[in-house]
């Protein structure tokens, strides 16, 4: 299982935050299955949909530490008490999610992903493997 997921063409990542979830298989040091849940995912603004994001993770006993968008914050103060309580907000885990946002802007430094050349998903995941792989050996 590839440990990152090619869409096609000009999917959004938004739609795939829970397909790449569902995907997370890491391997433990002792005998026994693989970890499929993280404890925590620091996300970004986008994945701040109730609908989709926080109720799927709640679900799955997962933490998030997603920042709510200023008009979310203000349609929950004007609604007052029907409103609802804030969802929670670590700001300090909050800050890690810089960490996977330089990945994929390294993978941005190969021309080929950057613009992708190839148009099906086969080949792209190809490029991708190559780029990562790069990536990898440098550092």
């Amino acid at each position: 299982m590839p440990f990152f997921l090619v869409t096609h063409g000009r999917w959004g990542d938004s739609p795939q935050f829970i397909a790449v979830l569902d995907a997370i298989n890491v391997a433990r040091l002792r005998p026994g299955r693989p970890d499929r849940t993280p404890e925590q995912v620091p996300a970004d603004k986008v994945r701040s949909s109730h609908a989709n994001h926080r109720a799927y993770l709640r679900r799955r006993g997962i933490g998030h530490s997603i920042a709510v968008p200023a008009d979310q914050r203000q349609h929950r103060r004007h609604r007052g008490r029907r409103g609802g309580r804030p969802p929670g907000f670590d700001p300090e885990r909050y800050k890690q999610r810089n960490t996977v946002e330089r990945a994929i802007n390294r993978l941005k430094w190969f021309r080929a992903t950057a613009t992708r050349f190839d148009k099906r998903r086969y080949p792209f995941t190809g490029t991708i493997t190559i780029a990562v792989l790069h990536i990898w050996l440098r550092t």
